[in-house]
């Protein structure tokens, strides 16, 4: 009869509490204590190696399949911003990725987002923050430059940042000139610029001159003490324009004027005729000019002893004793004439009333009087 032996089966646990033994007794001492054998606990101790081994690998490969997993997630995310945010990416200004990356704060990470844009997280927070007093400083912003433009426009693009200034201040609307300009620069808005011009006087003759009793003293402590005078020429598409004025040195005024097709005595007398009616014709005023033919007629001559004044005229080639009768053509030029197309000689006549009567005289504000107009500046200083 053959005697079958019973083989032992140990639990997880035992085996467990075996190995934690053999650590601290020694394998063979364990064995005989739990009457084992030695390759017993050899065995169970390298298949609890083993199992370690194992389950530590599958450990890093999970983590490390994880880690993919967040890399592409991350990918994704970032594609999905920049299709999203693509036009941004075009050197927009921070402001526009802030703007951006606010309302799209619930769909994407914020991590993300700033390097899409290439921008900084605390510089998006202090933005968010800040918000409000930029939202508003555009705003201000915003409203000045409209109320420049409309300046601007209304002095058909002849006024620079001091007019402007001076235009804003008396409507209760103060800024450094600085800031005026500033917003010019903003809105490409460049007042009309210069162009050089002939002279006409022709003082080739042999007729009689006056003494220069002006003496480039352009000041005048009240009105028709000084009056200046010129003439200047203009092209038309029918041939020149010719244009005589007179200028009250006070308030810089234009009080008379002229125009005609040839450059005669008659075109200056009408000028000063015009003068003396618009300004109830005073006496003992200085009437300055040039040397030129014109003035120095008899018709011009017998004009001013009529109704009692003095003729001044300037040294011989020296344009700088008329400056202020030569800076009102230069200014006539550049602002109304300069940079309109080419009109007929009724056309022109038009446009050079309109400035002279509507604009120099009333609205066009002067450097040397206050930046007031010379109407307003006469009814401010006389009682």
């Amino acid at each position: 009869m053959t005697v079958q032996l019973h083989r032992n089966t140990h639990s997880p646990e035992f085996k467990a509490e075996a190995l934690k033994l053999a650590e601290k007794v020694g394998v063979a001492a364990a064995a005989r204590q739990l009457s084992l054998h030695e390759s017993q606990i050899y065995g169970w101790r390298k298949a609890v190696k083993s199992d370690t081994s194992t389950s530590q690998r599958e450990k890093d490969l999970a983590a490390e399949v994880a880690k993919l997993k967040r890399q592409l997630a991350e990918q994704a995310e970032e594609l999905d911003i920049g299709k999203k945010g693509r036009h941004l990416l075009r050197e927009k200004s921070k402001v526009d990725c802030y703007e951006f990356m606010l309302e799209h704060l619930l769909c994407f990470n914020v991590v993300r987002m700033a390097k899409v844009f290439g921008v900084s997280r605390s510089g998006f927070y202090y933005w968010i923050k800040h918000h409000h007093k930029t939202v508003q400083r555009e705003v201000t912003r915003q409203e000045l430059d409209t109320k420049v433009k409309e300046a601007f426009d209304s002095s058909k693009g002849r006024d620079g940042a001091r007019r402007i200034q001076k235009e804003l201040a008396e409507n209760g609307d103060s800024h450094n000139i600085k800031t005026i300009a500033a917003s010019m620069k903003r809105q490409d808005l460049t007042p009309k610029a210069a162009r050089k011009f002939k002279c006409t006087t022709d003082s080739k003759h042999k007729m009689p001159v006056a003494p220069n009793l002006l003496a480039q003293d352009f000041n005048a402590a009240a009105p028709n003490q000084k009056w200046a005078g010129d003439i200047t020429y203009v092209a038309t598409s029918e041939g020149w324009l010719y244009l005589a004025v007179i200028i009250d040195l006070y308030s810089r005024q234009v009080v008379g004027w002229s125009m005609d097709t040839r450059m005669t005595a008659t075109l200056v007398c009408d000028a000063l005729s015009m003068a003396l009616f618009r300004r109830g014709f005073p006496e003992q005023v200085i009437v300055h000019s040039d040397r030129g033919s014109q003035y120095c007629s008899k018709d011009y001559r017998d004009l001013i002893t009529a109704y009692n004044l003095r003729q001044s005229m300037s040294r011989k080639g020296n344009c700088w004793d008329n400056a202020c009768v030569e800076s009102f053509f230069h200014s006539m030029k550049v602002e109304a004439i300069q940079y309109e197309p080419i009109m007929t000689r009724h056309e022109m006549r038009q446009a050079i009333f309109e400035y002279i009567e509507v604009d120099y005289n009333r609205t066009r504000r002067h450097s040397a009087l206050g930046y007031l107009s010379p109407v307003n500046f006469e009814q401010q200083n006389i009682a």
